[in-house]
């Protein structure tokens, strides 16, 4: 629940950027949603005897953690592209780290590093970042033990903090920054919104479940909640911010100063509005 590059959880928030450290955004993430995360875990259709999980693309450990609590028995290996985020994790699951083995590779390389025969595959918004999906959802078939379950994870999107009519003084500018990014990403991310059942069925899976998880808190906020937005609109602001008119930008960077009165962590109508969609497909 990063663009960096794409293999990784950091696309959790569906950012065009650079190769960077998204570890402070991810943390939120996980802070923020770690209800939801959990409740996706327990509704995976899996023995409780798991042995081995593989999560690709697992950033700074949202989903690895909340999968090490739900399968205490099973060994994890974590797949990621970026050190840092690798390096995190390492960090927060310290506790467990005698169950834990960390992988740093490219998972659009045409081969990946030896993963073993995991019984349950995560895959965490990271799916739609593949160059090539239909490929690594071959490479995952062929990866998973038999039987082995494959849990795509997929958000519906940049999450929402504000009501439609804030701010006072550029009403709808949340909405409109979406779909300066919603263009954005129809040219750089053509994956995003695919039909994911389709494609698992097409890779040779059987797809046994599909839930949706709808995200609405607050207001009133939590500070979490104040913090995850902030850093959510600032990654906003530069993809955005070439489409925006110079009132827009100037009503959006008045909400992420911080020292000002209209800071989004000052709003009292904050709140965060999201869903997730989860597959669960098996290697039959």
């Amino acid at each position: 629940m990063n663009h960096a590059s794409p293999h990784t959880a950091s696309h959790v928030h569906e950012h065009e950027h650079d190769a960077g450290d998204h570890s402070e955004i991810l943390d939120l993430d996980a802070e923020v949603l770690a209800e939801h995360i959990a409740s996706i875990t327990a509704w995976l259709p899996v023995g409780a005897g798991l042995r081995h999980i593989v999560d690709l693309g697992c950033g700074t450990g949202a989903g690895t953690l909340a999968l090490l609590e739900r399968f205490p028995e099973a060994e994890l290996t974590a797949v990621d592209s970026s050190a840092a985020h690798l390096h995190r994790l390492q960090e927060k699951a310290a506790g467990a780290a005698g169950r834990l083995r960390l992988v740093r590779a490219d998972l659009d390389a045409t081969s990946w590093p030896d993963l073993g025969a995991p019984e349950l595959v995560w895959a965490s918004a990271s799916m739609h970042h593949m160059s090539d999906p239909d490929r690594t959802l071959r490479q995952v078939h062929d990866l998973l033990a038999p039987g082995g379950l494959f849990a795509v994870v997929e958000l519906a999107g940049f999450p929402r903090f504000l009501p439609a009519d804030a701010p006072e003084e550029a009403p709808g500018l949340e909405e409109r920054c979406h779909a300066a990014l919603d263009h954005h990403h129809a040219e750089q991310v053509p994956h995003r919104g695919a039909d994911w059942g389709t494609k698992l069925t097409e890779a040779g899976f059987t797809v046994e479940g599909e839930r949706t998880i709808t995200v609405d808190i607050g207001p009133p906020h939590t500070d979490a909640v104040g913090r995850y937005a902030l850093s959510s609109l600032r990654r906003l602001r530069g993809s955005a911010a070439p489409a925006l008119t110079a009132d827009d930008l100037t009503a959006l960077d008045r909400l992420l100063d911080t020292d000002s009165p209209h800071s989004v962590l000052r709003r009292t109508d904050l709140g965060l509005r999201t869903e997730r969609t989860v597959w669960a497909a098996r290697r039959t």
